[in-house]
């Protein structure tokens, strides 16, 4: 490891509690509206990592809109250099994720259910219609070292569900608190998704959590829903950084984690 780009171990901020993965899409997708190279995924992975993120988040989709296949093969490379970081590969195992998985052996696969040319995440899992089919694909992963986590509706009901077909981890889509965040149907959210972290906890579950979590309502979530192992941002997160840069973003959505805790 080249001291002069990663910290010691142990200092990113995350002994014990909710880690913050950051998601490079965002990155990736202002870098893909013209051919220069910029701004780098890898570059902005490493400034992530260096003011204290986690992990990193990519979503490769079959389109390659936003995260390419190439971006996927250097952020595990950068990785490598960064031995108590997490890398997260998201998305749909039954389009292109699998090839992913197999390549990289990330430390967690994110399966989450989306259409080919779905604008962006909207749901979780039907673990009844599709579940038969997820299984084979978890054990596989299992087998190649990697966690699953599943991205899922707050159902407390689908929980054990979940945990029956071998997942890890399940990730809860929190764009329904997120919104409701700051009206009177917050508190109604709110203890939804307690209901549902607890019925997964459990069941044997980890729970992460994302979609549209930000500066302003993360660390409600986190207080409402307690054990939460780890949060996925990342529209929100380069958003901001857009007005004071990647580090201090980072930086500022490590101090709510911090608050929440």
């Amino acid at each position: 490891m080249n001291p002069l780009v990663a910290p010691e171990a142990g200092t990113t901020g995350r002994a014990h509690g909710t880690a913050l993965s950051v998601n490079v899409n965002k990155v990736a997708l202002l870098r893909n509206t013209r051919h220069l190279g910029i701004p780098s995924v890898v570059r902005a992975s490493t400034l992530c990592l260096q003011a204290g993120a986690n992990g990193i988040t990519v979503h490769p989709r079959p389109d390659e809109r936003h995260v390419r296949a190439s971006d996927v093969h250097e952020v595990a490379a950068l990785l490598k250099d960064w031995p108590q970081a997490e890398y997260n590969i998201e998305g749909n195992p039954f389009h292109n994720l699998m090839a992913f998985i197999r390549a990289v052996r990330p430390q967690q696969a994110t399966f989450v259910p989306d259409s080919e040319g779905q604008f962006t995440s909207d749901h979780g899992w039907d673990i009844a219609a599709d579940g038969a089919r997820l299984r084979p694909l978890i054990d596989e992963c299992h087998a190649l070292g990697v966690r699953v986590s599943l991205f899922m509706d707050p159902l407390p009901e689908a929980m054990t569900l979940a945990r029956g077909i071998g997942a890890d981890r399940v990730e809860l889509y929190t764009e329904p608190y997120a919104a409701a965040h700051g009206t009177p149907a917050q508190a109604t959210q709110l203890a939804r998704f307690t209901a549902a972290a607890a019925a997964a906890q459990a069941a044997g579950l980890g729970v992460n959590a994302g979609h549209d979590l930000n500066q302003a309502n993360l660390a409600d979530f986190l207080r409402a829903v307690p054990g939460v192992q780890e949060v996925s941002i990342g529209h929100a997160l380069v958003a901001d950084a857009l007005e004071v840069g990647l580090p201090e973003t980072v930086r500022a959505y490590l101090r709510c984690i911090r608050a929440a805790q």
